[in-house]
């Protein structure tokens, strides 16, 4: 009886587990997985909205950092439009948000 109390005894010593509590214990992992969105100062976003321009006017590949919750997204192509009233551009026929842009760098 003592090692059912110890550690993790009691819960591993249960042999039924509710699809809730299954359901919540999946839900838990992916909380603990999320990323936080990470924000850019000024002259980060002044060296994005550079490559961006450079990439749409220039026709030069770009390589975008881009916010997931889940994963890192990094995004590569040439920028096809920018549509500045609703804040997302265009990369290989999809649209983007500006707002989820992390980063940014040059691709070779």
């Amino acid at each position: 009886m003592r090692k059912k109390l110890e550690g993790n005894g009691l819960w591993e010593s249960s042999r039924m587990m509710l699809p809730e509590h299954k359901a919540e214990i999946v839900r838990n992992n992916e909380a603990l997985k999320r990323r936080v969105r990470a924000s850019l100062d000024e002259q980060e976003w002044e060296a994005v909205s550079r490559a961006v321009a450079e990439s749409l006017q220039l026709r030069v590949p770009i390589t975008l950092r881009m916010f997931h919750p889940l994963e890192e997204l990094t995004i590569i192509g040439i920028v096809d439009r920018v549509d500045s009233l609703k804040g997302r551009f265009m990369i290989d026929g999809e649209w983007f948000p500006v707002q989820d842009i992390e980063g940014v760098a040059s691709s070779d």
